[in-house]
C-alpha cells in the first residue's frame, strides 16, 4: 500500500552526516538521529490503534509527539485530516520539520515546540477528534537512561507522566473524540486510575505480547470523555484479544505482518 508519493522523494534528500532518512508508511520517511531516539514497534501500535477506532477523525493532537513517527504514520492514514503536534526537545521538533516538509504534510500539519502542560501551547478552545500519545513509561532513576539525552526524554518522566497526557487528553477532546495512547502493564493501574480522575472513561484495551507465550509487556488504551458515554458504559471495558507480535519461533506474527500493511510499512 505505496500511498502518495511526497515531493521528497521526488528528488534527492537532505540527510546530515548524523541522521539516517527511513521508511515509516508507504513513500512516508522519517529523519532520525543515528544514535538518537528511533521510533518503536509502540509507536507504530499507537498509530494503528487510534487511527483504527477514530477513522473519520477530521482534526488530531499527537501530544509529546517527538520526532513524528505516531503523527506522521496517522496522517498517511487520515488523508483528510489535520494534524496539530506538541514537542518539548528542540532535536526532536526540527526532526519533524524536515520529515513533514519531505512528505508534503506542511499545509495540514502543525509542529508546536513546547510543553503541553503550558497553557500558551494549546489553546483552551481547541477540541480534536482524535488524540493520540506514548507517554513515558518509568520514573527518572528507575532504570538506565541511555546515552543520550533525546533518549532519556522519551523514556523518563522528565516533563510530567501518563497522568499530564491523560488531563489534556479530557481538556481538548472533542464530544465523541478518543485518546488513543500505549503504556506498560507494570503501570496500568496508574494510567487507569489518572484517567478516571480526569473524567476519562477506558472504552476499550488490547495487551501486546511481544513474543508468542509471554506475558503481555504493555497495552493499547482507548478513553472516551465520560460525560459523552451512556452511563451503563462509563465503568465498562472491552478487553481485547492480546496483539502478537512475533510468535514462538521468532518469526513475524501475522496478524503483525497485516497490521504493519495496513499501516503502510514495508514488510
Amino acid at each position: 500500500m505505496p500511498g502518495p508519493v511526497p515531493p521528497g522523494a521526488l528528488s534527492p534528500p537532505d540527510v546530515g552526516p548524523d541522521q539516517t532518512l527511513d521508511a515509516i508508511s508507504g513513500h512516508f520517511r522519517l529523519f532520525q538521529l543515528r544514535e538518537g531516539h528511533r521510533f518503536s514497534t509502540d509507536d507504530l501500535l499507537t498509530a494503528w490503534y487510534g487511527t483504527s477506532w477514530a477513522p473519520s477523525a477530521g482534526v488530531v493532537l499527537d501530544l509529546g509527539s517527538g520526532i513524528g513517527s505516531v503523527g506522521m504514520i496517522a496522517a498517511w492514514r487520515l488523508q483528510g485530516a489535520r494534524f496539530v503536534t506538541v514537542e518539548a526537545q528542540d532535536e526532536s521538533v526540527a526532526l519533524a520539520r524536515k520529515s513533514a516538509a519531505y512528505n508534503g504534510l506542511d499545509d495540514r500539519y502543525d509542529i508546536r515546540h513546547g510543553d503541553f502542560r503550558d497553557a500558551s501551547v494549546l489553546h483552551a478552545d481547541e477540541r480534536f477528534d482524535l488524540i493520540l500519545g506514548s507517554p513515558p513509561y518509568f520514573p527518572p532513576g528507575t532504570g538506565a537512561e541511555g546515552d543520550h539525552p533525546q533518549k532519556v526524554a522519551c523514556r523518563f518522566e522528565l516533563r510530567g507522566d501518563a497522568a499530564d497526557y491523560a488531563r489534556a487528553a479530557s481538556r481538548h477532546l472533542r464530544t465523541g473524540g478518543l485518546f488513543a495512547c500505549v503504556y506498560p502493564e507494570s503501570r496500568r493501574d496508574y494510567l487507569e486510575q489518572a484517567a478516571r480522575d480526569c473524567g476519562l472513561a477506558l472504552v476499550r484495551r488490547r495487551p501486546v505480547v511481544f513474543r508468542e507465550g509471554e506475558p503481555p509487556l504493555v497495552s493499547l488504551y482507548g478513553f472516551a470523555r465520560a460525560i459523552d458515554l451512556p452511563e451503563g458504559f462509563r465503568e465498562r471495558t472491552f478487553v481485547e484479544p492480546p496483539i502478537v507480535i512475533r510468535a514462538a519461533d521468532g518469526s513475524i506474527h501475522p496478524e503483525y505482518a497485516a497490521l504493519k500493511l495496513a499501516i503502510g510499512f514495508p514488510p
